[in-house]
């Protein structure tokens, strides 16, 4: 059985994390999949967005506690070796990124689901930090990811109360962009996905990369990042027929180029 099933709709590509049974919780063969199949997906030039979901009645239910052994003595070497570059391939990711969430993101599987550009989630879905009730502290990103989503408060409200996080409330916390009915999550996820897709590619990405610089940055340094980052995205195919489209009144038609 594949660990991760790919498909292409068009323009898209469907990233299935394919291990339902243990509402595919993460092990180094499983994000390792993930890795090899979103470097494979985004090294086609057809593909313009990327859809993530996951098999069955849960998107990723965090860390299989019984393969967490496989990453051997030394936790920071295996988790950088079997696990970041997963999720390091979602953040630097070449196309953007929908992460369709259905069931319960739990722990690592929700650090996961932020590691996309958007999220939807399905009315059943469900996130959880989980990490403070084992006695440990929060990793795979989340502490960078989440405050960044939802303020620091309630980050640090989910973090230490590991109160499960209701799709609807997610929606209001601005975690979430939808809910939407769990039998047409997928379908709505291709939705959004396609208007991605149909968008400059490399100006939409190089945004989520200004975005992320700011973050350490003062405001005049990032004013002249995105003048640099600017000069270099108008000399593009998309960026040129953008303004004679704009000239012209009628809709650009962007290649990704």
């Amino acid at each position: 059985m594949t660990a991760v099933k790919r498909e292409r709709d068009g323009s898209i590509g469907i990233l299935t994390l394919n291990d339902p049974a243990s509402l595919n919780a993460m092990t180094p063969e499983l994000l390792g999949d993930l890795a090899t199949a979103i470097g494979e997906m985004s090294s086609n030039a057809g593909l313009r967005a990327l859809v993530l979901t996951g098999e069955g009645r849960g998107f990723c239910s965090g860390q299989n506690l019984k393969a967490s052994q496989s990453l051997g003595d030394n936790i920071y070497v295996g988790v950088m070796r079997h696990y970041w570059p997963a999720l390091q391939a979602l953040r630097e990711c070449r196309v953007p990124v929908v992460v369709a969430v259905n069931g319960v993101a739990a722990g690592g599987g929700f650090s996961l689901a932020m590691s996309g550009d958007m999220i939807l989630a399905g009315r059943s879905a469900s996130f959880i930090q989980v990490f403070s009730r084992i006695g440990l502290v929060p990793d795979l990103g989340s502490t960078w990811l989440l405050p960044r989503l939802i303020g620091r408060q309630r980050a640090l409200d989910l973090m230490l109360l590991n109160e499960p996080l209701s799709a609807e409330r997610a929606k209001e916390w601005g975690l979430v962009r939808e809910v939407v009915d769990d039998a047409r999550l997928l379908d709505e996820a291709k939705v959004l996905a396609r208007r991605l897709a149909d968008g400059p590619t490399r100006a939409l990405v190089a945004t989520r990369q200004l975005l992320e610089a700011s973050e350490h940055a003062s405001y005049a340094d990032q004013f002249r990042r995105e003048l640099e980052v600017q000069m270099v995205i108008r000399e593009s195919a998309d960026a040129q027929e953008g303004r004679k489209a704009f000239v012209e009144k009628r809709k650009a038609q962007f290649t990704g180029r």
